[in-house]
Formats: structure tokens, sequence, C-alpha cells
């Protein structure tokens, strides 16, 4: 297949190209930049101009794809105000649309990339839980959304979720930031008695789910990319205490506020998933290391 990935230069979406080389595909990667395009060049695959604010350049990439693999998502709000969460799902919302407009009733696939953590929380959740709507609800449910309105004009589309963590080298994501957050504020925090979980998945290991859905999906299917249901918080805060020497506190929800800042709802976050349905559909078997193993190495605490 010819395939194009959105995010392609990415933590997770670089993966994904290697994955589908590796696989025998033609990878198409969306580039933004002349260094993006030349990053993808080196891995194998041809660069398409042009970014999420572009449509015609995701619609040019669709239509010219045997298939779709989107995994770009713009996370500068985590770097700057947290306000631009909504205005970064709206965004994401018309890029599907425009990928979408080129794939509709031609039968080639569209895998587009959602989150576990739109879910319910308080419980353990599977592919057949919807996301929450409503005023209350994340403005990350605009991806499913509108995967749910490709689906309805006749593309092709299912729904990969990523776990809070996916981790592996390079990882610029949440544990991350939970280190720089420690190195910064003098301590290792978690909320409570640390109890709430992460899910959680290697970044290989996603890959390979996004091949076989890419390969084998079915039209609006749902697919969690979960090696690990639940990883409680205080496992994670332990490791990054003990491998920066700071100590490893409990504080209220009210303390956390303060100390997290505006990732204090990221460290609360409590989704335990399960990825049953998605191992049966596909044959998917996480192979590589858990999270804690894999946080608990020097590369993580690298300055």
């Amino acid at each position: 297949m010819r395939v194009f990935v959105t995010g392609a230069t990415g933590f997770v979406g670089s993966a994904v190209i290697q994955e589908l080389l590796s696989a025998g595909h033609q990878v198409v990667g969306l580039a933004r930049t002349d260094a993006a395009a030349r990053a993808l060049t080196a891995a194998g695959a041809q660069a398409h101009r042009g970014d999420l604010y572009d449509p015609a350049s995701l619609r040019a990439g669709a239509a010219a794809s045997d298939g779709v693999v989107h995994t770009a998502f713009n996370h500068d709000f985590l770097d700057r105000d947290f306000a631009r969460f909504k205005e970064n799902c709206e965004t994401e919302r018309h890029a599907i649309e425009a990928l979408g407009s080129a794939l509709a009733g031609s039968d080639r696939p569209l895998i587009v990339t959602s989150g576990i953590g739109v879910l319910p929380s308080g419980r353990t959740v599977t592919e057949e839980d919807g996301s929450p709507t409503g005023p209350n609800a994340s403005p990350r449910v605009a991806t499913e959304e509108a995967a749910s309105s490709q689906a309805a004009r006749g593309v092709r589309v299912s729904v990969l979720r990523l776990p809070p963590s996916v981790h592996g080298d390079g990882d610029h994501g949440f544990v991350p930031i939970l280190i720089g957050i420690a190195r910064q504020k003098g301590a290792s925090v978690y909320i409570g008695d640390g109890g709430n979980v992460w899910p959680a998945v290697h970044r290989l290991d996603a890959a390979r789910l996004y091949r076989l859905a890419l390969e084998q999906g079915a039209a609006e299917a749902r697919y969690h990319a979960v090696a690990e249901e639940g990883v409680p918080f205080r496992y994670i805060a332990e490791v990054i205490g003990r491998r920066l020497n700071l100590p490893v506190v409990s504080k209220t929800r009210e303390e956390a506020a303060e100390h997290f800042g505006r990732f204090a709802h990221f460290a609360a976050i409590d989704n335990k998933a399960s990825s049953e349905r998605t191992r049966k559909a596909t044959g998917w078997q996480p192979m590589q290391t858990g999270l804690i193993a894999d946080v608990d190495r020097a590369r993580y605490f690298e300055a």
C-alpha cells in the first residue's frame, strides 16, 4: 500500500513510518519543514509538504494514497497556554474532515488517533465505550466526533486510542514533563494515595497496532493501544524521585494544583483501560518493556 502518514516525524509517527516500511509498504509523510522532509527521506519515506493548517495539502496527500494514518496533533498547549487546547482540538477536527473528503466512497482506510483520557474514569473502559459529549466533555472528543461524521459520509474510518503514556526512547510527553516539574520544584509528587492509574504502551508496540489497524481494520472500529491497563501514578512518582534523589511526596488535590500548574489535570487522570477486544480482532500482542521498567533508565533523566 501507498500510505500517507501525518505527524510522520513525531514520536509516534516516526515509529509508524518504520513499522510500515518494514512491512513492505510505500510511505509518504507529511512534512511541515525542510528539516522534516530531509528526515523522512533519510528514513526511507517520501515527503509531502504541508501541515495541519493547510487542508489542501492534507487532501492532496490523502487523494494520492491507498490509506491514511493520522497521528499528528498540535501539543503546543503543554508548553504555552492550556486555553489553546480547545483551539488545537478544533484544528484536529478540520484536519480529519480534509483527509476524509479525499477518501469518501473509496473504501480506502483512514486511521485517526484519539486518547483513552477522553473516556469515563472510575472503571475499566473498553473499545465499546464512546467519548462523553456535552458541555463538560473534553475538547479532545472533537477527534471522535469528526471520525463519526466522516463514517456517515462513506469514509472507511477507524479510531485508535492512545493511553496517557506512550513511552520509549525519544519520549517528550507526560513522563518527561513530570520529571521536569520534579526537578523544578524539588520533589516528586503524587495526589492523595497515588492510586490513580495511567494506561501505557511502548511506542513500538503502538506502531505495530497502527499497521494492523490499517491492514485489517474494519470501518468504524475502535482500537485501544493499551499494553498495561493501569499503572499507579505513585509508582511513576517513586521512580522519578529515586532517580533524581528527591523526596516523593503526597499532596492534596488543592496542593497538587499549585505544584503541577496546568499539568494538574493530567496528573490526576484515573483511566484503567482494556485492549482485550483489540487483541482479539487484530492479533496484536505488545512485546516491549513496560512503563516503569522503561522509565527506570538513565536515558529518561538525561539533561
